[in-house]
């Protein structure tokens, strides 16, 4: 399969992503770029995005770019820095570049932003399998 189809693949199969409501900006073979927005139901106690939303906004980036190589790519390893707070009604953007890929890893590091603005720094390993993506 087309490396920068299987992203689009991957969302019409994953629920969670798709309850974020997840879009898919701009895909290239080791680099995705996706975006949403804070709904009211993902604010925690203080009134401000649970940290588990711009994770994993972060992760569903992640996790495309690392399978845009046509291979089946799993996380091994993640982490994420919360820089700022994040509101109801912000526009996240999430971009994934894989900074380093060999036979069996990618490192990759995804900047989530509002507007020009960092609010969080996810690192993470993917172990590369051997199953290739297919229609």
């Amino acid at each position: 399969m087309e490396g920068t189809k299987i992203p689009y693949k991957m969302l019409s199969l994953d629920a969670y992503s798709q309850w974020l409501g997840i879009e898919i900006l701009e895909c290239e073979i080791g680099r995705c770029k996706v975006a949403m927005t804070v709904r009211r139901e993902m604010l925690n106690s203080m009134n401000k995005a649970h940290g588990g939303i711009t994770y994993s906004l972060a992760d569903t980036a992640f996790g495309f770019a690392a399978n845009t190589h046509g291979r089946f790519a799993v996380s091994i390893e993640t982490s994420i820095n919360h820089i700022e707070a994040v509101n109801e009604g912000d526009y996240l953007v999430a971009e994934s570049i894989i900074e380093k890929v060999n036979n069996k890893l990618g490192f990759n590091i995804i900047e989530v932003k509002r507007g020009d603005e960092m609010v969080a720094l996810f690192k993470g390993v993917v172990y590369r399998t051997q199953k290739e993506w297919e229609q």
